[in-house]
């Protein structure tokens, strides 16, 4: 079951765009680790907007994921990357679709 969710939004400093895009994409091995990050999702909406989406079962897993790698990643590269801090929302998850599950 899904209950949790984040939805990050940063901003890549200029001429850093490509720099963002790769920590976003290394960032996929730590969350494959994380048993409670049902899914992630590294995002790009404009040139220089990104966003991260991941769900979890419950707001525990949410917390441990925020706490955890990429967390940490993300507040330890942040002041190089990005033009302002991350925007994060914990999202309540109301219905959702994944393989193998319903809501």
């Amino acid at each position: 079951m899904i209950n949790s969710a984040l939805s990050v939004i940063v901003h890549a400093k200029p001429g850093k765009e490509e720099d963002v895009a790769d920590f976003l994409r290394s960032a996929r091995p730590i969350v494959e680790q994380e048993e409670g990050t049902r899914a992630w999702f590294a995002l790009q909406f404009d040139e220089s907007t990104f966003g991260i989406f991941d769900v979890f079962p419950d707001d525990e897993a949410r917390q441990t994921h925020l706490s955890g790698g990429v967390g940490q990643a993300l507040a330890a590269q942040g002041a190089d990357l990005f033009s302002t801090e991350p925007s994060i929302q914990n999202v309540d998850v109301i219905a959702y679709k994944l393989p193998g599950e319903t809501s």
